[in-house]
């Protein structure tokens, strides 16, 4: 597909998500009757529209699983692309689609458990991930997913233990880090929240928002200098001070106990938003 091609299809992609239905505008849906009976689309189109938005991606891969509704890396990336996309319920469905034509897909299954996490829903996410984990025991990624799952569902001694068999299967990963680290925000332990997340940042693989999470760490224990350093390093101007003022108001007394007593205070919600995203 040409760049022409591939942009003048995008611009023409609308979608809106109603009832748990996928429904695109009728430029797409005329243009997908058109291309009835066409192939799934090469390696390298579908690798292109891998780049793309969620929204462009959730479109392209519903076409693909028009075209063949058995394609596993189909479903997998259209449940991807809808979950990035804040339609958690969607993913999981799709997710589940795919398990039905391949029972022992293991990126499905991840999907669906990263579907349930976002959702707040992890326990529904439970079942698939220890599929994943017996299926793929050399795999850290669902170990990691069930460490977020177990702690959301208060099940703190099989988070860790969770954690740690990933670590053991891929030492310092910074995900792994993150997600623990995270965990033990949560819990109030922020020393050892910045002991895994420095871990984490000093990895050539580390993200911008592992090193935020640091700087909210940081800031919480009232180290705000350093905070500050990493925050105005890696964000814009504006949206430093955003985060500085959160950070402000989250270290004032009143704030600070509320922090480690309240689990639905502005910190802990924030974090466990950090532990979604993993």
């Amino acid at each position: 597909m040409s760049r022409t091609r591939t942009s003048s299809s995008i611009a023409l992609i609308a979608l809106t998500l109603a009832g748990g239905l996928i429904a695109v505008t009728p430029v797409l849906a005329q243009q997908a009757q058109a291309e009835q009976g066409r192939r799934p689309a090469s390696t390298e189109e579908r690798a292109a529209y891998g780049r793309l938005d969620p929204l462009a991606r959730s479109v392209f891969w519903s076409r693909e699983m028009e075209i063949n509704p058995a394609d596993p890396v189909a479903g997998v990336k259209l449940a991807e692309a809808l979950r990035q996309m804040g339609q958690h319920e969607q993913a999981a469905s799709i997710g589940q689609q795919v398990l039905v034509a391949q029972p022992a897909n293991v990126e499905a299954m991840l999907e669906i458990g990263r579907a349930h996490i976002a959702r707040g829903q992890a326990f529904y996410g439970i079942g698939p991930l220890e599929q994943a984990k017996a299926l793929a025991p050399s795999d850290w990624r669902p170990l990691s997913l069930l460490g977020v799952a177990y702690q959301q569902v208060r099940r703190a001694d099989d988070a860790r233990t969770a954690w740690n068999q990933a670590l053991r299967l891929s030492p310092d990963n910074p995900e792994v880090l993150t997600n623990a680290a995270m965990a033990l925000m949560t819990g109030g332990d922020a020393g050892g929240a910045e002991t895994l997340l420095r871990r984490a940042v000093a990895q050539p693989t580390s993200t911008l928002q592992m090193r935020l999470n640091l700087a909210m760490v940081l800031g919480l224990q009232g180290k705000t200098g350093e905070a500050e350093q990493i925050i105005r390093r890696d964000l814009p101007p504006e949206a430093a001070d955003r985060n500085l003022e959160w950070l402000r108001n989250q270290t004032r007394p009143a704030a600070t106990a509320s922090v480690a007593t309240d689990a639905a205070s502005p910190a802990l919600v924030r974090t466990w938003s950090s532990l979604q995203g993993q």
